[in-house]
């Protein structure tokens, strides 16, 4: 019988997760393969960036404190996922050789009204490095069984989001072909392209970052809430990533053949009203978009500013499976 079910989880009481630590080379591995930013996977470049130094992925600082939580407690508990994050906050850089531990605060624990077996429990985090500062914060609710209570047949389906019609069709807004923050215009859409989600894929993820059962197993994942193997919502988030470095290399390497100087991006402070919608199972398609809603002038980093976008991602069937609201540093134009 799991460790923790939903009445174990006291608001108020506080749990500490870890350590892990993270090398050069684990930074340098996660972005290589979602997020090829030069100041996460090459030293030198990184001294010329706006961040100066070689620093982890902010999408694989999520991934390593999801790990956390699942080796600490997710596994050995009743969890039946999350829907998503209320607001995530990159607070500091991580570096190769900081040692990591997540401190998780409970907040609120709800019953369902409709479903007497379920519950769902709030959570504050903070992920430390080791001189106790904090790198990340991040606020979410999980859904767990109560214990010893049976599942209703029907129970996985209700906590599911409702099917959708198709997505309608989208008349995109031309983007600029090398836009610096000044050209960035609100209601531009850049389709990013879309990624198939493989079963080994989905595990090779999952075992590294993830590993709850829906994740890593797909006879184990049948009998779950979502009914068959599906890919890790952090998993789902870092294609976006993958595919979102993908369309800035195009925009890059077609404002160097005109002899333009590309703008640069620097790293995001976080995000917020991240929604895992739909499960990605699979063979899934889901291609993904970012329309920019926002920009203003940055005032502590001269010769930037931050561009504020909706990210949103949907299955071959037209269904929103992730949907979120970001930002990025952007650099400004150079002046003449």
């Amino acid at each position: 019988m799991p460790r923790f079910a939903f009445e174990d989880f006291t608001p108020g009481s506080t749990h500490m997760l870890g350590p892990v630590s993270v090398s050069k080379d684990d930074i340098i591995s996660f972005a290589r393969e979602f997020d090829p930013q030069p100041f996460h996977v090459d030293e030198i470049a990184a001294k010329d960036s706006f961040v100066g130094t070689l620093i982890a992925s902010g999408w694989h600082t999520c991934s390593i404190n999801m790990r956390l939580l699942a080796d600490g407690l997710l596994l050995d508990s009743t969890s039946m996922g999350s829907p998503g994050i209320e607001e995530l906050k990159w607070v500091r850089p991580v570096r190769p050789g900081d040692t990591l531990r997540s401190r998780l605060t409970i907040l609120d624990s709800r019953p369902s009204k409709s479903r007497p077996s379920i519950g769902l429990v709030q959570f504050q985090g903070e992920l430390l490095n080791q001189n106790d500062e904090i790198v990340m914060t991040q606020g979410n609710w999980i859904m767990f069984a109560r214990r010893d209570a049976e599942m209703a047949a029907n129970d996985a389906g209700a906590l599911l989001p409702p099917q959708t019609e198709a997505a309608p069709t989208h008349e995109t807004q031309s983007i600029s072909a090398n836009p610096y923050l000044e050209d960035l215009m609100a209601g531009e859409i850049e389709e990013l392209g879309s990624f198939t989600f493989h079963s080994d894929e989905i595990i090779r993820f999952a075992k590294q970052y993830d590993p709850q059962r829906f994740h890593v197993d797909p006879e184990a994942a049948k009998s779950s809430l979502f009914g068959g193997l599906c890919a890790s919502g952090w998993h789902t988030a870092s294609i976006w990533m993958k595919l979102m470095i993908a369309y800035r290399e195009r925009v890059r390497s077609e404002a160097l053949a005109r002899g333009e100087r590309p703008a640069r991006l620097g790293p995001s402070p976080g995000f917020s009203n991240l929604k895992w919608l739909k499960p990605v199972y699979a063979g899934d398609t889901i291609t993904y978009r970012s329309t920019l809603m926002n920009k203003r002038v940055s005032a502590s980093r001269p010769g930037w500013g931050l561009a504020f976008h909706h990210n949103s991602g949907v299955n071959q069937r037209g269904e929103e499976v992730i949907s979120f609201d970001g930002s990025v540093f952007w650099e400004r134009r150079p002046e003449r």
